[in-house]
């Protein structure tokens, strides 16, 4: 088989993460801006907060994921991954439209200007863009989920998971310098950026179109073989019940509140943490970026190997617990320390620890849904857990945002994120005992050993 050749598996992981990559460049490339955005655009805190909100809208109040996870299980990986990338290129060409001074001064600007006078025209065009964007990249993030779980089946599949998810957060790297660089080369312009990061999603998009032709070569070999439908989708028609399924698996709703409330104190805090810096540290917009871009240097390089740790001694349970607990203290940090001792090396300190939560987590979070829900119906519980995070990344930015409008500054904010990862700790210790009762494997490795027996056999084939 095409996935039993090591380049080729990893090959295929380089094209679909790089997907990520981009998308993950393109989410963050305007929260080094706030500050301009402010200046510019006459955005205030909450219009930002309502604008980083956009993301996440469709997907939670028009069920798009629900829809997502539908379209994934039963099209398969190949046309889900192309149409989602699609759909971050439109969504990111309607973001670019919206922040440029051309649109300032059309109609539909004007339009838009004239209702919810409190939000400006520019953002409620950005936004919609964001809002399309949110639904491919999400989609996408699913996507590459069920494609990684097909091509490293019985292999190192925490490992790819891991490598993908830290070529992903590269991204976050990258954009927090490129972003204000960018910016700065053509004289303090949001559009520039916008516009560079747009470019890279189509390359993005490009690169899975590669990875589909691989994909269409291995799916030969797996029917072949006697494997149906081997792209992914499910061979048997879509009921409802096999959401109620789901739905009625205490595992899943463990996992995925989990899941909301860990990456609540993440994801929206990503938005608001170059700013935060900026004004804890007294430091230039550009220096706080880049401070804040060390962020995602610890999660790249532990996650691979907590992957591959996962893979073959397993804990995973476990290393979910101590994420949750590291991203509290981290939280409290930046809530009570850093403004008591404002100092650059405190800053970085705490969020290259952060980094280190955000590497446990996700590393052991996503190979263990395989473990409680059955694999025709992984796309659709992926979208679900997706969709109930998404609910949290919608509503937590926008409570952010007033919050921050409201008291003038982060402490509360800070103390808000520190509170999600309290009752993440919870839901980790109760997802823990569960296991440990019900046996569902959360604690075991991922790479099963061989008996004698198979080894024998195996070896007596060979010389055949």
């Amino acid at each position: 088989m095409l996935n039993d050749k090591a380049w080729a598996r990893w090959l295929a992981l380089i094209l679909i993460a790089s997907m990520m990559f981009f998308a993950y460049m393109f989410v963050d490339v305007m929260s080094p801006l706030k500050s301009l955005l402010e200046e510019k655009l006459q955005w205030d805190s909450a219009s930002f907060g309502t604008y980083a909100a956009s993301e996440y809208f469709l997907n939670v109040f028009f069920f798009f994921l629900i829809f997502a996870g539908i379209i994934l299980d039963k099209m398969g990986i190949r046309f889900t991954g192309v149409l989602s990338a699609s759909m971050m290129v439109i969504g990111a060409t309607i973001k670019l439209i919206g922040v440029t001074q051309w649109f300032e001064g059309t109609a539909m600007c004007e339009w838009l200007d004239s209702w919810w006078v409190s939000f400006p025209g520019s953002a409620k065009m950005a936004s919609l863009g964001f809002m399309i964007f949110g639904c491919g990249c999400e989609m996408a993030g699913t996507t590459v989920s069920k494609a990684i779980a097909k091509w490293f089946e019985g292999k190192e599949m925490a490992l790819a998971m891991g490598v993908e998810m830290s070529i992903a957060r590269l991204g976050v790297f990258a954009v927090m310098w490129i972003s204000p660089l960018v910016s700065n080369a053509f004289d303090q312009s949001i559009v520039a950026p916008v516009a560079f990061c747009t470019a890279l999603l189509l390359i993005g998009l490009i690169s899975y179109i590669v990875f589909s032709v691989m994909d269409t070569k291995f799916d030969h070999q797996l029917e072949a073989a006697g494997i149906k439908n081997a792209d992914g989708g499910s061979d048997e028609e879509f009921h409802i019940s096999d959401l109620g399924k789901i739905f009625s698996s205490k595992m899943f709703w463990l996992v995925a509140m989990l899941c909301v409330l860990y990456y609540s104190g993440i994801f929206p805090f990503q938005r608001y943490a170059p700013n935060y810096v900026q004004e804890t540290l007294g430091v230039s917009a550009e220096a706080a970026a880049r401070i804040f871009s060390l962020f995602p240097i610890l999660a790249m390089v532990l996650t691979p190997f907590l992957g591959a740790f996962l893979d073959y001694k397993g804990k995973g349970a476990t290393m979910l617990i101590v994420g949750a607990v590291i991203m509290t203290c981290c939280h409290l940090g930046f809530a009570f320390l850093l403004p008591a001792v404002p100092q650059i090396w405190l800053a970085v300190v705490l969020i290259l620890v952060l980094g280190v939560s955000f590497s446990l987590v996700p590393a052991a979070l996503w190979p263990s849904v395989p473990k409680i829900i059955d694999a025709n119906i992984l796309g659709s519980a992926y979208c679900l857990i997706f969709w109930i995070q998404n609910i949290g990344l919608c509503l937590v930015p926008l409570l952010i945002g007033e919050t921050l409008d409201a008291t003038g500054g982060y402490f509360v904010p800070m103390l808000i994120f520190a509170s999600f990862g309290v009752l993440a700790i919870l839901f980790g210790i109760w997802l823990k005992v569960l296991n440990a009762r019900h046996n569902y494997g959360l604690e075991e490795p991922n790479v099963k050993k061989k008996d004698a027996g198979v080894l024998a056999a195996e070896a007596a084939s060979a010389e055949e």
